[in-house]
């Protein structure tokens, strides 16, 4: 429940500068990209924890260091996924820029439009 609750929260901030004509471009895929990541690597990880529970023959006693693990892995997952969602869009903003700087640079001014050499 926990990892789905994320993944969507991954989708939502994902959508968030969606609707920015800059960046909307690239963070709507990187945000899918990245929440389907989240979701395999978090499902692989809560996985092997489970599968090792089982394993130790202590009864209850190591399921909760199991969930706080699994907690603990699927939080630091989540940061590091938005901080690449937010690379993302900050490189797409720069981009962005670049390129209209670019456009800028080589539009003639107004005073070379009113007087051609």
């Amino acid at each position: 429940m926990m990892l789905l609750a994320m993944t969507v929260m991954i989708l939502r901030i994902g959508s968030l500068p969606g609707a920015c004509p800059q960046s909307g471009r690239a963070a709507r895929p990187a945000a899918v990209s990245i929440a389907t990541g989240y979701t395999m690597v978090g499902l692989g990880g809560i996985i092997l924890i489970g599968a090792v529970i089982p394993m130790l023959e202590a009864g209850f006693l190591p399921l909760l260091p199991g969930l706080g693990l699994v907690a603990i892995g699927l939080g630091l997952g989540f940061s590091h996924a938005i901080a690449t969602l937010r690379a993302v869009v900050r490189e797409a903003l720069h981009g962005e820029r670049t390129i209209q700087k670019k456009e800028a640079d080589k539009s003639p001014s107004s005073s070379e439009i009113a007087h051609p050499a």
